[in-house]
């Protein structure tokens, strides 16, 4: 599994996990591992015209991943909702492997990429930060999925991630914080390969989850070791949006998620905060906040 990383939400952060012209990330392939039972950890699959007819779809791929914070919200990052085709539509799916999913779907559905997308995942409407993309010390990179709960729950089977009290993170400071058990969740690639053609990220679309370790605290990021040596793993390209779960009191917070990293996804995850005002004060109308 390659190390979970945020696609940045620069000109890195764009390139897409399947080399499409979309934003994603992943996790990397050292110290990872699959994770079946993080059954509230999903995809984001999407849509969309890449021809010269916009009235059809003609592309469907997974892109980013995310978390259900209810029964019919999914959590994931602005900049996998953001910069798309007009006739877009976006679809979650919280199979362990989607992308096997993809590919049988492909083959009994030729040409229909909405009856692929409805083979693995349910249809829904985005709703991203309405101040995104802000300045780089707070970029609201945060938006939901809305979900048909009566779909949703009648194809799998989950429970809803914890999401942070106000202030949690800062609370514990960086003492607390440093000897908090962390992990990152996602369906990204892995870690830069070198080859003849230059580096690639190989993988993806498979739920995997890595250990972290607390690097520092700011007013909206949480920066996350993902070094080998110290036994930590991380995100990467399609991990985009995907949980970095705190354990706190011996539960699993989803304390932040995977936004950007370092170009090859060896060093540091940057996952923005759940616990701020700004965090909150977007996510209230669709969920109850702790």
């Amino acid at each position: 599994m390659s190390a979970i990383r945020a696609t940045a939400v620069t000109a890195a952060a764009c390139a897409a996990v399947l080399t499409t012209a979309l934003p994603s990330s992943a996790i990397n392939s050292y110290n990872a591992m699959p994770a079946p039972e993080r059954t509230e950890v999903g995809a984001l699959v999407a849509t969309w015209d890449n021809d010269d007819d916009p009235a059809t779809p003609d592309r469907v791929d997974w892109v980013c991943s995310g978390t259900m914070i209810d029964t019919d919200t999914f959590l994931t990052a602005a900049h996998c909702t953001t910069d798309w085709p007009a006739n877009v539509k976006f679809y979650v799916s919280l199979d362990q492997d989607v992308q096997s999913g993809l590919d049988a779907a492909a083959k009994k559905y030729p040409g229909d990429p909405a009856a692929q997308a409805n083979a693995v995942a349910v249809q829904g409407t985005a709703h991203t930060h309405p101040d995104y993309p802000g300045p780089a010390s707070d970029p609201h990179d945060i938006s939901v999925i809305e979900l048909p709960a009566a779909k949703t729950k009648a194809r799998w089977t989950f429970t809803p991630a914890t999401l942070p009290t106000a202030g949690q993170l800062g609370a514990l400071g960086p003492q607390g914080l440093n000897s908090t058990d962390w992990f990152v969740a996602g369906y990204g690639t892995q870690e830069a390969v070198n080859g003849p053609g230059g580096q690639t990220h190989p993988g993806g679309g498979v739920r995997m989850k890595a250990p972290v370790t607390f690097n520092a605290l700011n007013n909206a990021w949480v920066r996350l070791a993902m070094t080998a040596p110290q036994g930590n793993g991380g995100a990467c390209y399609g991990d985009s949006g995907g949980p970095n779960f705190a354990v706190i009191g011996g539960k699993n917070v989803l304390a932040a998620t995977t936004i950007t990293g370092d170009t090859p996804c060896y060093a540091t995850n940057v996952s923005y905060r759940l616990d701020t005002p700004g965090a909150r004060a977007f996510l209230s109308p669709f969920v109850k906040l702790p």
